[in-house]
């Protein structure tokens, strides 16, 4: 019983991965309000500033994907982690509160299969 388990883990999570498809934008969202939305189509920089105005984050677009260029926080976990581009896929910034989410596509997700 526990074989049969493991292996319909093993293939619903196979499943899942290769039916992941690329998004077309990423939003941007600033303690809770959306920053921007933005094409992943052009490479540029965004600056993530503050409510003073002081930049806090750097989001980079290149090549279809997106990732944290920078960011004022100790701990740059947001830095570190690696660039997205698929649909529902995310960065967070929990001490600058800055979310970066991939959207778009055109696809369908495992639920509404």
């Amino acid at each position: 019983m526990l074989i049969v388990l493991v292996l319909i883990g093993i293939a619903s999570t196979v499943y899942v991965s290769s039916s992941k498809t690329g998004g077309d934008k990423i939003s941007i969202t600033r303690s809770g309000k959306l920053y921007g939305t933005y094409s992943l189509i052009e490479d540029r920089e965004i600056p993530i500033t503050d409510d003073s105005g002081e930049v806090t984050n750097t989001v980079v677009i290149n090549g279809g994907k997106v990732h944290m260029g920078s960011a004022s926080c100790h701990n740059q976990v947001c830095v570190h982690h690696a660039a997205i581009s698929s649909n529902g896929e995310s960065i967070i910034c929990l001490p600058n509160r800055v979310i970066v989410q991939i959207e778009g596509g055109g696809g369908y997700d495992a639920i509404s299969r």
